[in-house]
């Protein structure tokens, strides 16, 4: 297993490979972390004959979540990947997108255990991480650096392939599309998350708006985002 920054990868739309790696039709599903539940609803509609439990730590985002009503085979919980709400050999495939990370450092160990448990023998778990590298890194690090934990996610998921309890099918790299109109919408949706407190002094916050209008045009500022995911399986 390697790090690499991925600045050269090509971008994709996650889902598509999801759906190129992963027969998931009849499934049932796991999301950890599923934040907004935008590729939620992704997993939950491109296919037929899928459920999925999505789980999410933060109560605000919880709370808007249990407001969806048209997707019937989802069912929004509130908790974390430390202590999964469902018996062994329960998935056949779990996700976490850009999540492990989040997850306190300690738990990480706890959390792929605990994906390994849910998991069905031969079943398949999808641990998306942003590499921290690229053009949109640079911006964020000025008021969120994730260096470290998101080198013990990648420790963590080692760890796990390393002792035989979850097997390494593929390593894939990619840019993930990153696009915001201008940077009302940046704060909103960057800045502004319900799950962690950005706290900026006026300096800083005037240095991210500096760093993220150099890429601003007249169609928005888009970036590619690199990405590592690591496709697992268990034995």
């Amino acid at each position: 297993m390697q790090i690499a920054t991925g600045a050269d990868a090509p971008i994709h739309a996650e889902p598509e490979l999801i759906e190129q790696r992963l027969r998931l039709d009849g499934a049932r599903i796991l999301e950890l972390g599923c934040g907004r539940a935008q590729l939620t609803r992704l997993l939950a509609t491109a296919g037929a004959g899928r459920s999925v439990l999505a789980l999410e730590v933060d109560a605000i985002q919880h709370d808007l979540n249990l407001a969806i009503t048209d997707l019937p085979n989802v069912r929004f919980e509130l908790g974390g990947a430390e202590a999964v709400p469902a018996g062994d050999d329960s998935f056949d495939a779990v996700f976490m997108f850009k999540s492990l990370h989040h997850v306190p450092p300690a738990q990480m160990p706890t959390a792929l255990a605990e994906i390994r448990r849910v998991l069905k023998p031969g079943g398949h778990a999808w641990i998306s991480e942003p590499v921290f590298a690229g053009d949109f890194n640079e911006i964020l690090r000025l008021f969120h650096d994730e260096s470290r934990v998101r080198q013990l996610a990648f420790d963590a998921v080692r760890a796990a392939v390393d002792s035989g309890a979850l097997q390494l099918v593929e390593q894939i790299f990619f840019r993930a599309p990153v696009a915001f109109s201008d940077f009302a919408e940046f704060e909103k949706m960057v800045i502004g998350v319900t799950h962690t407190q950005h706290r900026l002094t006026p300096e800083v916050r005037a240095e991210v708006r500096r760093r993220f209008e150099s890429h601003l045009t007249d169609g928005g500022a888009h970036f590619g985002q690199p990405m590592r995911i690591d496709l697992l399986r268990k034995p």
